[in-house]
């Protein structure tokens, strides 16, 4: 992948300095540079060219893709010595993400992360992949320019039928105006025939590739999947903010009595009864009753008197920015409260965030405290983070949390 900027002479290569703060936290291995970071350019650069970063003393610092419009300017592809930025070192850059994957799965597995973002040095852009289906959604507009050098590799390394495109709303117009890219549209082979099916532990699910949340499903929570599946037999199980029935089909599979989804969405409802239908192959799922509610998680919980002997509460972020913190870790505590007050004697609440915003420290605390002040005995089983396809490497990237409560009375 020869970049532009890598051909062109040394004096004419885009070239910054940084504050010392930004210098500090650069050399920390940070993989972004703000805007407010940067004091000198040697002139205007391009979306998506490479800008090469210096530190005071004029010696080679980092090297990233620019972005002239975003807050964060550069997304830090290499740092240290200098590095030669070409087809050959995307290679291995690519093969190095696909190596740490190599022994995690076995065939009943077709569903996971083949590279995730920053942690796998392919800054705001992840890959997905569902079969021979591979998803790739960018969250910023500097790989836009670089699209088709970046297909090139896929094909070329990666076995596959097609490749679809998944973008971030905030990049979306820059695609449509500036290069004709749509989300959802399909950029290799022949579009997918309704949902593409793929296989998870043995387990069977669908997922919209072109139209669902993420590339299609949330492939992160898969070892708290198993986890569930582990715990549920003979249970009466909820499902809350269910999306569509993951936890659910595993519980099911675990010998739970019954299952109930519950979601404000009716379209992810609808997934969970087909993802359902998907395995009943297996003795469990065919025997458990599945309902599904159509509510506001919240309203629902206030409202039901209902009780459950395993809770599953895996909401959407409730802090998509810095602002909302506070007022996450004040939902978080409301709902897990609501949710332990619906658990039967020996009932098991599985309390997930997937807020960035929010640390896991801050998260965990906020169900303790609503598990204390219940009154009820409990104790903690465990607490999971990232799946190791979903690394963490920064920070910023450490948004999974979960955490499994049993109350005794």
């Amino acid at each position: 992948m020869n970049s532009a900027a890598a051909n062109q002479p040394a004096a004419t290569r885009l070239r910054l300095r940084i504050t010392a703060t930004a210098e500090s936290i650069v050399r920390g291995g940070h993989p972004w540079l703000f805007a407010d970071s940067i004091h000198e350019l040697n002139r205007a650069g391009q979306l998506g060219e490479l800008a090469v970063i210096f530190d005071r003393k004029d010696k080679f610092l980092a090297v990233g893709l620019f972005d002239p419009d975003s807050p964060i300017r550069v997304r830090i592809l290499h740092a240290g010595k200098p590095a030669t930025i070409d087809a050959a070192w995307w290679q291995a850059r690519l093969e190095q993400a696909l190596a740490r994957r190599r022994d995690l799965f076995d065939a009943q597995t077709t569903g996971y992360r083949l590279i995730h973002g920053e942690s796998d040095g392919w800054p705001g852009g992840v890959l997905d992949r569902y079969e021979s289906t591979l998803v790739l959604k960018i969250y910023t507009a500097s790989w836009l320019p670089r699209l088709d050098e970046i297909l090139a590799l896929f094909k070329d390394t990666i076995p596959l039928e097609r490749i679809v495109l998944r973008l971030s709303r905030n990049i979306q117009a820059v695609a449509e105006k500036q290069f004709q890219l749509r989300d959802g549209q399909i950029l290799f082979g022949a579009s997918p025939e309704g949902a593409v099916i793929f296989s998870e532990n043995g387990v069977r699910f669908e997922a919209d590739v072109v139209r669902g949340q993420k590339t299609g499903f949330f492939l992160d929570q898969r070892e708290n999947r198993r986890e569930v599946e582990t715990l549920a037999r003979g249970r009466r199980v909820l499902n809350a903010f269910s999306f569509s029935g993951g936890f659910s089909v595993y519980a099911a599979r675990g010998g739970a009595k019954s299952v109930t989804d519950l979601d404000i969405s009716a379209h992810a409802l609808e997934s969970a009864k087909r993802n359902f239908a998907l395995n009943q192959n297996f003795p469990g799922v065919a025997a458990c009753r599945h309902e599904t509610v159509q509510a506001d998680t919240f309203a629902w919980l206030e409202k039901n008197a209902d009780q459950f002997d395993l809770i599953v509460l895996d909401p959407p972020s409730l802090a998509k920015r810095a602002t909302e913190r506070e007022g996450a870790i004040r939902a978080y505590e409301r709902l897990n409260s609501l949710g332990i007050a619906r658990l039967a004697r020996d009932g098991i609440l599985v309390a997930g965030s997937c807020s960035a915003h929010v640390s896991a420290l801050e998260f965990f605390d906020a169900v303790r405290h609503a598990a204390l002040k219940s009154g009820r005995q409990f104790t903690e089983l465990k607490t999971l983070q990232h799946p190791p396809d979903h690394p963490a490497g920064f920070k910023e990237a450490e948004y999974l949390k979960v955490i499994y409560l049993q109350f005794t009375t």
